[in-house]
């Protein structure tokens, strides 16, 4: 078997490689014993260059073209064998054929949200996604100090250590750029190409060129997304006051048109329909919002407390003052209407009020 193998490798004179993958970085050629003979035949095509190596170290680079391997056209591979005056028999090296063409859409993306202060909202997180290109700039690196000796070195061996190149620099230029989360995506082709100038030099470093960089997407973390929904929702409705007040009146008139409960279920629904309308308007007004037509208008008093006057207060308020002491028969009070102070006790409908107010000890 091994004859065979031998007897083969001295017929075949041509040192060539067809690559029947997309994903091929480096191929190295396979020959018994690395033996090359003398007059072989080199063919580099389009999109490939070839790296020779002796005993671990990298002798001559041939660009795309056809060779004759004589001594004229391995100058340093020659120099290393030392080679002065020519040869004819077969000669040792290792031959790696690598891919130059450029390998596109390759994916990159956060792993973990990234950190930031954002100058509107504080500090926040952010995922990014895109995508990228590179190809092989210097094939002699790149055999030196990632593929090594593999007989078939991937691109998959290389864009994950390629990806935290990209992750590290996005960060730092993200931080540096200080541009707002809700202006990102108007400034996705400026972060890019300075996202791409902090990262070709450790690219370069491993004999890769980067020849695009894209940011497809910054998004946030769902919850504060939700959050600029509802934001977004409130500004597209506009005056709060006016859409309750619609939505209470259409609620009611849903109330008028139900038959269940009879007229009286009616007439009980719509009076506390007006009510709810003009507390919920009153309270989005600030309190100052007049009462819609048809309901109650409910009274409120200034009070006199520690000689100083207060409110106006509603029944509920008040209530709670004469629970504390604060609100007496004896305290003056006044309400729009009245032509003068006039103590509590004076005025009926403060009289249930004033019963959480127990009698002075005898």
């Amino acid at each position: 078997m091994d004859f065979w193998k031998k007897l083969k490798g001295e017929l075949i004179d041509i040192v060539e490689w067809l690559d029947d993958s997309r994903d091929t970085l480096v191929y190295r050629f396979e020959r018994l014993n690395n033996e090359i003979k003398y007059g072989a035949k080199l063919i580099v095509r389009e999109g490939q260059v070839a790296v020779f190596v002796d005993q671990g170290q990298i002798a001559d680079v041939f660009k795309p073209g056809f060779y004759t391997l004589e001594t004229k056209n391995l100058p340093l591979l020659s120099t290393l064998m030392g080679w002065k005056y020519g040869f004819e028999s077969p000669f040792k090296a290792e031959v790696y054929f690598v891919n130059t063409r450029q390998f596109t859409d390759c994916k990159w993306g956060t792993a973990n949200p990234i950190m930031l202060r954002d100058a509107e909202f504080g500090p926040m997180r952010l995922r990014a996604y895109g995508t990228y290109a590179f190809r092989v700039g210097d094939a002699a690196a790149l055999v030196k100090e990632v593929a090594g000796t593999s007989g078939r070195f991937t691109a998959d061996g290389i864009t994950d250590q390629l990806r935290n190149f990209i992750l590290t620099c996005f960060s730092d230029a993200l931080g540096e750029s200080k541009v707002p989360a809700l202006d990102l995506a108007s400034n996705y082709e400026e972060l890019s190409s300075l996202i791409a100038s902090k990262i070709k030099p450790p690219f370069a470093t491993y004999g890769i060129d980067l020849t695009a960089f894209l940011i497809e997407n910054v998004s946030l973390p769902p919850e504060v997304e939700a959050a600029l929904d509802k934001r977004t929702s409130m500004g597209v409705i506009g005056d709060m006051g006016k859409f309750t007040q619609f939505q209470t009146a259409t609620a009611i008139g849903d109330a008028a048109n139900n038959p269940a409960g009879g007229g009286m279920a009616q007439g009980m629904g719509i009076g506390a329909g007006f009510a709810m309308a003009n507390q919920m308007a009153g309270a989005i007004a600030g309190g100052n919002a007049p009462p819609l037509p048809g309901a109650p208008a409910t009274p409120k008093f200034f009070v006199a407390i520690d000689g100083k006057q207060a409110g106006p207060f509603d029944m509920a308020t008040l209530a709670q003052l004469s629970g504390t002491g604060k609100l007496t028969p004896q305290t003056l009070v006044w309400k729009q209407g009245m032509p003068a102070w006039a103590a509590a006790s004076e005025l009926p409908e403060l009289a249930e009020t004033l019963g959480h107010n127990p009698p002075p000890l005898p």
